[in-house]
């Protein structure tokens, strides 16, 4: 298999590797092997960032939590810690898809020895892209109620839906779905979770454009899609645990990662108050000093979340927690910087007078969606409040075995 080699941390005959020394080796990996700026076609920007992981993978420094025998370097608690911290400081490519942070971990758990060998080394790669198929125009946070169907035949099942706000589905080589193989009063007890080739006959993909005026989302259609037996994780009828799973880990994914961005963010966000001549304002100080100290307090979740995943297998209801403080703490930075520019935040990244080439009029329309993706804040409280604080069920929501 590609990138078979990994780079050891001790030589044979010296002292163990210390932490300070694993953080100078990776940042120096990472400056030395950094791809530079990422073109402007969208073809040519994925070729790049597929060479990128690629590269790291080769390398040995892909998978931090990942198990070695998939190629990933298996690190405790405190290196998977230093090493999100020096990939966000870097500034290079992130993962393709939403395969490694969601559907790697459910494949680890619940997987077959020959699913695990044949689908995560080209995930982790970058040689195959992952998304995500699981909301619908009917079933979104109540995710129970699901439409699409997948009949049995033989060796095959056969696919009818459709699934919505799809990430990368317009890129991806695989998308990871939930279908009802029960009847469809079934709810939880008759999901299953598949794996489609996404450019299997019956498959379509359409682009959703969203407020940034990009394409970020998609739309899926299943129309007698055939897939093998062989391309479903767990057991027919038993993909709800694997959900829960799923989503623990996709509200978890690079919690660390993005506390060390938003370290990053904060700090250019301090700078700009400079640049406008805010931070003589004593109230503009206030709301910079309450996002130091929320910044900080992501970075602890962030290391909690590892060591929750690290000591359990997988994040549990807690990971809402994380998931419910990172997407109002990014909706409020982003409506603050629009305080600060004023009339200027009426204009978009394709105007030549925008304030930093329009990145905060833009992460400000692309956050307004950050508390409804990945399970609104609204279910995000209800599993904080039921699941971690064990306060009484709500009770306008429908019984079920277990909650995502």
């Amino acid at each position: 298999m590609p990138g078979t080699s990994r780079t050891s941390t001790v030589k044979p005959g010296s002292a163990p590797e210390t932490d300070e020394e694993f953080r100078v080796r990776l940042r120096a990996f990472l400056e030395e092997n950094h791809p530079g700026r990422p073109p402007g076609d969208a073809a040519d920007r994925l070729a790049w960032q597929k060479a990128w992981l690629a590269t790291v993978f080769d390398a040995g420094y892909a998978g931090p939590g990942w198990p070695s025998e998939y190629g990933g370097m298996n690190l405790d608690f405190a290196r998977q810690v230093i090493y999100q911290e020096e990939y966000a400081r870097a500034r290079v490519p992130g993962p393709l898809g939403t395969g490694l942070g969601i559907a790697a971990p459910t494949i680890i758990e619940y997987g077959t020895a020959e699913q695990k060998e044949r689908l995560l080394p080209p995930m982790l790669r970058g040689d195959s892209v992952w998304a995500q198929g699981y909301s619908e125009p009917g079933a979104g946070s109540d995710l129970q109620a699901l439409r699409a169907t997948a009949r049995r035949d033989g060796d095959e099942y056969v696919v009818n839906g459709q699934k919505v706000w799809n990430s990368s589905a317009d890129i991806a080589d695989i998308i990871f779905t939930l279908v009802r193989t029960g009847t469809p009063q079934s709810r939880q007890r008759g999901i299953s979770y598949l794996l489609v080739d996404a450019r299997a006959p019956g498959v379509t993909v359409r682009p959703l454009r969203d407020l940034t005026g990009g394409t970020q989302f998609c739309e899926i259609f299943f129309d007698e899609v055939r897939v093998p037996v062989a391309d479903r994780i767990g057991e027919e009828n038993g993909g709800w645990p694997l959900v829960r799973t799923s989503l623990g880990h996709e509200r978890a994914a690079g919690a660390m990662n993005q506390a060390a961005r938003y370290r990053r963010v904060l700090d250019e966000l301090v700078e700009l108050a400079h640049r406008r001549g805010a931070t003589a304002d004593p109230l503009v100080r206030d709301r910079l000093a309450d996002f130091e100290a929320r910044v900080r307090i992501l970075r602890y979740t962030g290391m909690r979340t590892i060591a929750d995943i690290m000591a359990k297998g997988e994040p549990g209801p807690a990971s809402s927690v994380s998931r419910l403080f990172i997407v109002t703490f990014e909706q409020d930075l982003h409506e603050f910087a629009m305080d600060l520019l004023g009339a200027c935040g009426m204009l978009g990244r394709q105007d030549p007078h925008a304030v930093q080439r329009g990145r905060w009029v833009w992460g400000f329309l692309r956050t307004r969606a950050s508390t409804i993706g990945a399970g609104t804040a609204e279910i995000q409280r209800n599993t904080i409040g039921e699941q971690v604080l064990g306060l009484p069920r709500d009770p306008a929501m429908p019984e079920l075995d277990g909650s995502v």
